[in-house]
């Protein structure tokens, strides 16, 4: 029964930690509510962050800490939908940077900027890593 009531003691404070965090965002979106990627954003946001403190805490040999932290990073994994992984964003990039760095005339890096925008007009933003796009726009454009 302990160990009933400890996952449910876990489930309630993760939710509630970031339901504030929603409640927080929605407040400063002056008067409009936010909207389902803002949310997925946030949830995806404190996700990490436990996963980090997670990685921090093993570091710092306090396996209990570390543990709690991961118990809720999955529980909020749960509710993120996957990814795109790099092959489906190579694939968009490709198409982008096919119709954009021509219109740059010259080097293709200095269209970094309009690769980005024209990327994630097409993708929403909390489906890709963004630091799985930045590696794979750089190693698209210099090849």
């Amino acid at each position: 029964m302990a160990r009933s009531q400890a996952k449910d003691s876990l489930t309630s404070t993760t939710i509630r930690s970031v339901l504030s965090e929603v409640y927080s965002a929605d407040k400063v979106s002056n008067g409009e509510k936010i909207d389902s990627s803002a949310i997925t954003a946030i949830i995806r946001k404190a996700c990490t962050r436990r996963l980090d403190s997670a990685a921090q805490f093993n570091q710092a040999s306090r396996s209990d800490l570390a543990r709690k932290e991961q118990q809720e990073a999955d529980f909020l994994a749960r509710f993120l939908p996957p990814l795109l992984n790099e092959a489906e964003v190579d694939r968009v990039l490709r198409d982008v940077i096919t119709e954009q760095v021509p219109q740059t005339k010259g080097d293709p890096r200095k269209s970094v900027g309009r690769v980005f925008k024209a990327f994630y007009a097409k993708v929403d933003r909390t489906a890709v890593d963004p630091d799985c796009v930045k590696r794979r726009v750089e190693a698209l454009l210099s090849a």
